[in-house]
Parts: structure tokens; sequence; C-alpha cells
């Protein structure tokens, strides 16, 4: 039996997690989300630029993951940076819990999207880079620029 393409919709990167921190390992998570909530990421209302995630009695917690006010939503509309659970198998939440407890890592968001008509968010273990680590990052990024226009200018 052939199972049917999954259905995928980025809605927002955390390209600033990639210069911050070095990503260990990634796991994708649900998110518990209000009706106003999923309308307002719907339609790209997210920030993920200071979010990260943390552990707490058992369960993962989202924190200040910014969704903008539904503009449909009135005396319903929800608090834009409350704490959100994500939704995690017991075994991975072990798992990544013991990691980070034993080599000093955090849980920083990379990605927003939705997936078969659920909000999804991809979490990573990462480490925190120096400010060394991110000069080097610049420089092979330049680098890597400067290789590609003289690939075109040859051609």
């Amino acid at each position: 039996m052939t199972s049917a393409p999954d259905r995928f919709k980025k809605i927002t990167d955390n390209r600033k997690a990639f210069f911050d921190y070095a990503i260990e390992d990634r796991v994708e998570a649900g998110i518990v989300l209000s009706g106003t909530e999923i309308k307002a990421i719907r339609s790209g209302q997210v920030n993920l630029r200071d979010s990260y995630a943390r552990i707490q009695n058992g369960e993962m917690w989202l924190y200040n993951m910014h969704i903008s006010l539904w503009r449909g939503g009135g005396p319903w509309n929800h608090e834009p940076l409350r704490a959100r659970k994500l939704l995690l198998h017991k075994a991975e939440l072990a798992r990544l819990g013991l990691k980070a407890g034993q080599q000093g890592l955090t849980f920083v968001p990379l990605r927003l999207y939705i997936k078969n008509h659920r909000a999804k968010v991809e979490i990573a273990l990462a480490k925190g880079k120096r400010t060394f680590d991110k000069r080097q990052t610049i420089k092979r990024r330049e680098s890597d620029r400067e290789m590609a226009r003289a690939i075109r200018q040859r051609q």
C-alpha cells in the first residue's frame, strides 16, 4: 500500500539560528494552538527570531514565538507571546532532555510549517557559537560568494 505524499507549506524560517548556533540534532514537533493562532500562522503573521524551547515537568514548551493578532479575532483573539506546548513522544523528549543536560545545549526553533493541515515546528538541539565561530561563518559565506561570482564570469 502506497501512502499519499505529505503536503508541506513553509511559513517561516529562523535564519538567525543558523548564524548564532551550531546545530546538533533536529526533531519535528506539533504545536498546541487556538483557533485564531492557526489562522494568523496560515496568513504568515509569525516571528521565530528570539524564541526558544525548554523542557518543564516532562513537557516541552516554546517561548517568545510571536504570533500576531488575527484581525478577525475580536474578543476571542490570543495572547501574541504566550508559551505554547509542543507535542513530542516521551522517548524523543527523554532522549533530547538527556542530551541537552549532559552537553549544555539549548533548544532553538528552526522553521515553522504546515504539514497535512497541521502546524509543525522543527526544533534543533544547538550549541551557541562564539564570536570567533561567527567570523569563520562570515568568511566562509563571503568566499563561497566570490567563487560563485568568478564561475559566473568565466562562463
